[in-house]
């Protein structure tokens, strides 16, 4: 969904989404077309108007998602005596972190973050140069309230009551880099937040950013084992950008509607470990043997022609912002309690032989409810290779995190 038009906020008093359909059984983003009668004042996303008006093909809400997002605005509307924040009913009430919110990533993250009505608090942290970030996404005219917090003084405070810590610290990709080279650098980074959010909201759920994450997400599994405080079902690793490319350069060779497309990938997410899978995609497409074998090496390769591209001036930074902010609208959504939310993650899982994994998970209250075990059923011949192709290196990088993680005693 990476080329879809950006989201489309034309917000104002009267609010509704349009339903197409009940919802297909894969993993959708996170957008929508409103045009309903749901009487609602103003909260004023971008810009200020007489009514809200998301297009389902831009952002992050799939067909699904919309008539979701729709049933929650109808039902919170309907609810009395609530107070409204900017006058728009959406019980705001969930809290952000982002630790890195002064990066690459962490910026246009923040951003896109902002712009969620069920958010009402966004605390920023960085070790500098944080507090003009949340002064300026101060002044945007959304329900939430965005506070800065500055080294690690500071860190414990900004995660106090979190209910999702997103973590996009740590060192970009630079030309000739692999994520193994960053391996050093940001596993330690990891290994200290991940110690902080186990002190201060172990009950929230976790999106790991900071690559390797093949190899970042099994230190942070041991750094909670370690700390007594462990839930696999909140620890994810957010590999929804290999989602958002594999649906973005589908919906191009073939030429498709974006809104219509949805592409499953699976394993992890570095190199031949990112494994598209083009047999389980919706709509079912016929695709040569050629087309799968140049559609797959592209996805697996995306973050270095993005890294190339730039010429040494950064790595995928707003592509990542916009899959990290459609993973934590999504969890947001399942906190809240839409029953139909998918996405793709790495996380702890037994899908495999191998402890992590990433593939399609449904999302709830408590974290992940359910895997999706038929989403590795019936591969094609070339999928089941590549799968088993994929295990050494992938197996390698979880023991190397794993390795890391208890060789470093954590602080107590």
């Amino acid at each position: 969904m990476a080329t879809t038009s950006a989201a489309t906020f034309s917000i104002g008093s009267t609010v509704s989404f349009g339903r197409r359909g009940s919802p297909p059984p894969l993993t959708k983003p996170s957008a929508a077309r409103c045009t309903s009668q749901n009487s609602l004042a103003s909260f004023s996303g971008l810009k200020a108007a007489t009514s809200v008006n998301c297009d389902s093909e831009s952002s992050f809400l799939g067909k699904e998602s919309s008539a979701a997002l729709r049933g929650s605005f109808a039902r919170k509307a309907q609810k009395p005596n609530q107070s409204s924040h900017h006058g728009l009913q959406l019980q705001a009430s969930y809290k952000v972190a982002i630790l890195g919110a002064a990066g690459g990533i962490g910026q246009p993250l923040a951003l896109l973050i902002k712009m969620s009505p069920l958010i009402s608090a966004l605390n920023l942290y960085d070790i500098a140069n944080v507090k003009g970030v949340a002064a300026d996404l101060s002044h945007c005219n959304t329900p939430s309230q965005v506070l800065d917090f500055t080294g690690a003084s500071e860190l414990g405070n900004c995660l106090k009551g979190v209910n999702v810590v997103v973590i996009p610290a740590g060192v970009p990709r630079k030309p000739g880099m692999t994520r193994d080279d960053l391996f050093n650098i940001n596993a330690n980074i990891v290994k200290t937040l991940v110690e902080a959010v186990a002190d201060n909201c172990p009950d929230a759920f976790i999106h790991v950013i900071s690559n390797p994450v093949n190899s970042t997400v099994p230190i942070a599994a041991e750094v909670l084992k370690q700390k007594g405080v462990y839930d696999p079902k909140k620890l994810f690793g957010v590999t929804t950008l290999d989602v958002v490319r594999a649906n973005t350069f589908v919906a191009e060779k073939k030429n498709l509607k974006l809104i219509d497309v949805d592409v499953p990938v699976i394993g992890g997410h570095a190199g031949i470990t990112i494994l598209p899978l083009l047999s389980k995609m919706k709509p079912s497409v016929r695709f040569s043997d050629e087309e799968v074998e140049q559609l797959t090496i592209r996805i697996q390769n995306a973050g270095t022609e993005v890294v190339e591209a730039k010429a040494g001036a950064g790595s995928a930074t707003l592509s990542m912002a916009y899959a990290a902010a459609r993973f934590v609208e999504s969890s947001l959504r399942a906190l809240d309690g839409d029953g139909d939310v998918y996405e793709c993650s790495f996380v702890q899982s037994d899908l495999t032989d191998l402890p992590f994994f990433a593939s399609r998970v449904k999302l709830g209250r408590k974290g992940i409810e359910a895997m999706i075990p038929s989403d590795l059923q019936g591969l094609s011949e070339y999928e089941e290779k590549a799968l088993e192709a994929l295990k050494p290196e992938l197996k390698a990088s979880i023991e190397k995190g794993i390795a890391f993680a208890q060789k470093q005693p954590v602080t107590a």
